[in-house]
């Protein structure tokens, strides 16, 4: 298996080399060229992991294995790195990270475990824990990073009822803004609403962007349904009062009732 594992590696980059040799697309292409490429094919392998389509996760795991190489190539060009320091690299670091597998550091619990994950990176010369949290990360994802990251070094609630007190109170000073009409406050009252929803999410171990991804698709297919009833009856959406769209909506929320059940019932019997 591994032999198998190793050649299909090596057949990866030999298309590689043929391709930046003589494609002239593949030629032309930069390490900053291929950015916004990397980024796209990260949110497709994201879509295809939560439609569980494990065919797809393949397909977009090798879309990005190909990027890893085609970096890989560009920085050979110049020997800045090759695919050999990249993977010695991550190497290293497991192992670096890892003293309770490769050293003799003792861990109850996968908690212990990220709390030394950041006290090695405070180590390797990393200023802040939160150093390492990507500037350009969208804002939710980077809340649930930062909130991952301090409670790795012991900057967290005592339990999960302090949390949700935290979101009433957070919203009960939102709500205070709203009602004096502050919009400047009003955003930053939100935001901290938001925020204290993600570090909740975080106690239930609950993965905020999952959850709120699930519910825009949701969301989606419900109103969908609605517009495909609307036009069933000849009718606009503009035409139609509020209590016929809800109809409607009751109607998709009991469809998606019936199709998940129905998608339970054979899950037990397969």
């Amino acid at each position: 298996m591994r032999e198998q594992q190793l050649q299909a590696f090596g057949r990866l980059l030999d298309i590689m080399d043929d391709l930046r040799a003589k494609c002239p697309w593949d030629k032309k292409q930069t390490i900053q060229s291929l950015r916004h490429l990397t980024i796209e094919e990260t949110y497709e392998l994201g879509d295809a992991i939560l439609s569980n389509d494990l065919q797809e996760v393949k397909k977009e795991l090798g879309d990005l294995l190909l990027h890893i190489v085609f970096y890989a190539k560009i920085g050979s060009e110049t020997n800045s790195f090759n695919i050999a320091d990249v993977a010695n690299g991550v190497c290293e670091k497991l192992i670096e990270r890892h003293p309770h597998i490769y050293g003799d550091v003792q861990v109850n619990n996968e908690e212990d475990v990220k709390r030394n994950w950041e006290k090695i990176k405070l180590k390797e010369g990393n200023k802040s824990v939160l150093g390492g949290v990507p500037k350009s990360l969208p804002a939710l994802v980077k809340a649930t990073r930062i909130q991952d990251k301090v409670a790795g070094v012991g900057f967290d609630w005592d339990n999960i009822d302090d949390v949700f007190a935290k979101i009433k109170e957070e919203i009960d000073e939102l709500h205070a803004e709203v009602k004096a009409q502050k919009q400047t406050n009003i955003e930053s009252e939100f935001g901290d609403v938001l925020f204290s929803l993600i570090n909740y999410a975080r106690f239930l171990k609950v993965n905020p962007e999952d959850a709120l991804e699930r519910t825009n698709r949701k969301f989606i297919t419900r109103f969908q349904y609605l517009e495909q009833r609307a036009n069933e009856k000849g009718k606009s959406l503009k035409d139609m009062t509020l209590q016929e769209m809800e109809t409607y909506w009751q109607e998709a929320k009991e469809n998606s009732k019936t199709i998940k059940n129905n998608g339970n019932t054979k899950t037990k019997h397969t």
